[in-house]
């Protein structure tokens, strides 16, 4: 399949077709969630919650009683990951997983009283992450570049799509 170019796809791609770090979108995408994260879970830690387990726990506080399945959709990652992160949660007291009663099959995840009440807590503290993170940009910048991001996720979620084919797995080491 022909790929499109565009008009930006490289800022400063060296003689030799190397992209640099520094001008790598994905690069430098990656690089400032690792920094993100890092600085929410030094805040979030000392209330007992894991990275893996915010993000849970963010799902869950907009929409308590999801399923497994549910949270994994919400979340972006894969089934399997959730009995792990969920199980890890339900033996911190965060949650607890129902049987469905009108599907056995399904397994509902609600909070507990105590993952109920971190909210309090620990949004502030991400909101915190945040504002460190946009420093002094303006509200209109931090808009303008979040629409930028969406629009970044819109086209590479479109590029997969139209190529109709997974990502090629990585080589095993």
């Amino acid at each position: 399949m022909k790929h499109a170019t565009t008009r930006a796809a490289s800022p400063a791609t060296n003689a030799s077709g190397e992209l640099p770090f520094e001008d790598s979108i994905g690069y430098q995408i990656r690089a400032t969630h690792r920094a993100l994260q890092r600085y929410l879970q030094s805040m979030i830690e000392p209330y007992g919650v894991s990275s893996g387990s915010w993000y849970f726990l963010r799902a869950l506080w907009h929409e308590d009683g999801l399923t497994q399945r549910e949270l994994a959709a919400r979340i972006g990652i894969r089934e399997p990951t959730v009995l792990i992160t969920i199980k890890d949660m339900e033996a911190r007291g965060l949650v607890k997983r129902v049987r469905s009663e009108t599907d056995q099959r399904k397994m509902h995840v609600w909070l507990t009283a105590r993952g109920k009440q971190l909210k309090n807590t620990l949004i502030p503290l991400a909101r915190h992450v945040v504002a460190t993170a946009a420093g002094d940009l303006g509200t209109a910048e931090i808009r303008m570049f979040l629409k930028q991001l969406g629009e970044i996720q819109s086209r590479l979620n479109d590029a997969v799509a139209r190529e109709g084919r997974a990502p090629a797995a990585r080589p095993r080491s």
